[in-house]
C-alpha cells in the first residue's frame, strides 16, 4: 500500500509542469543593444538619399515574450541636392519576440516617440512601429536585422509643407543585443518551482490515510 502511496504522491507531483527556462540561458531580463544602418525620407521633394542611421538602447522584459525597449535614435534624412537634416528621435517601444525559448526568433514592436532635428530646431511626436529578427549566436550575445516605419505629427520634415499628408521615414539596420540578469532570474524560478514541488508533498503526507 505504501508503493501505491508513493507512485500517486509521483504522479501529483508531476502535475506540475517543470517551467521553461532556456530564455534565460539564451538571453536574460534585459539588454543593450546598438545598431548601424539607414535612413530614408518619405515627404515633399523627389528622390530621397539613402542616409546614415545609429541607435543606443535599453530592454527590459516583463516575460519570455514580452519587453520594453527605449531607444535614443541619430540620423539624418536627405533629397539629392536639395534637402540634408540631422535628426534625432526618443522611442518607446513594446516588443513581442515570436519564439522566445530558440536561438532564432522574429520580433515585432510598435510604439510612440518624439522627434527632433538637430539643436532642436523643429520638434514633433511620432508613431512607429516595425520587424525584425533575431539570431543568439553565443549565450546572452544576439545579432539582429530590423526595419522600421515612422509616422512624424509634422509635415515639415523637410521644411516644405505640401500634399495632404505628414511626412514619414522608414529606417533599416543590422545591430547587437547584449542580454544580462537571466542567470538571477533563472536560480528564483527553479527555486519557486522546487519550494512548491516540496510544498505539494508535504501536504499529500499529511491528508495520506495512516494504514
Amino acid at each position: 500500500m505504501c508503493l501505491v502511496g508513493g507512485q500517486a504522491n509521483a504522479q501529483e507531483q508531476g502535475d506540475i509542469s517543470k517551467p521553461k527556462t532556456k530564455f534565460y540561458d539564451l538571453r536574460g531580463t534585459n539588454a543593450f543593444d546598438a545598431v548601424l544602418g539607414t535612413s530614408v525620407i518619405n515627404g515633399d521633394f523627389v528622390d530621397p538619399m539613402f542616409e546614415i542611421y545609429t541607435h543606443f538602447g535599453y530592454k527590459r522584459h516583463l516575460t519570455p515574450h514580452l519587453s520594453i525597449d527605449f531607444g535614443y535614435h541619430k540620423f539624418n534624412l536627405a533629397y539629392i541636392d536639395t534637402f540634408n537634416e540631422g535628426f534625432m528621435s526618443f522611442d518607446l517601444n513594446v516588443e513581442l519576440i515570436m519564439i522566445p525559448h530558440e536561438r532564432f526568433s522574429p520580433f515585432i514592436f510598435a510604439g510612440a516617440g518624439y522627434n527632433a532635428s538637430n539643436h532642436f530646431k523643429q520638434t514633433a511626436p511620432k508613431v512607429q512601429g516595425g520587424i525584425g529578427l533575431e539570431c543568439v549566436v553565443s549565450n546572452q550575445f544576439a545579432l539582429k536585422l530590423c526595419a522600421d516605419y515612422n509616422y512624424v505629427s509634422s509635415d515639415t520634415l523637410d521644411d516644405l509643407e505640401a500634399g495632404a499628408s505628414d511626412d514619414t521615414y522608414f529606417r533599416i539596420a543590422f545591430g547587437v543585443n547584449l542580454y544580462f540578469g537571466g542567470a538571477e532570474k533563472k536560480a528564483k524560478i527553479l527555486k519557486d518551482y522546487s519550494t512548491e514541488i516540496e510544498s505539494n508533498s508535504i501536504t499529500d503526507d499529511k491528508n495520506r490515510p495512516k494504514l
